[in-house]
């Protein structure tokens, strides 16, 4: 695995909407056959410091990318 993406990761400024909202359909996807669930994760279309949010529990848009990389991974092996 590529080194985890932090919270305030420059990256992050380039996330469009479009975009989250296609990662977050990927993590329900891939969630499914794990019984793992985030109906409520969703875009919330406002940005702090150029960071789009997104409604993830307490978490950063960093830890869905990280999230998916582990199951990607997962899903490799």
């Amino acid at each position: 695995m590529n080194a985890p993406i932090g919270p305030h990761d420059k990256i992050l400024r380039t996330c469009t909407e479009p975009e989250v909202t296609a990662l977050l359909r990927e993590l329900h996807e891939r969630g499914k056959p794990l019984g793992l669930r985030w109906g409520s994760a969703h875009v919330n279309g406002r940005t702090i410091d150029g960071r789009l949010l997104v409604n993830f529990g307490d978490a950063p848009v960093s830890t869905l990318f990280n999230l998916l990389e582990l199951m990607r991974e997962t899903a490799r092996k």
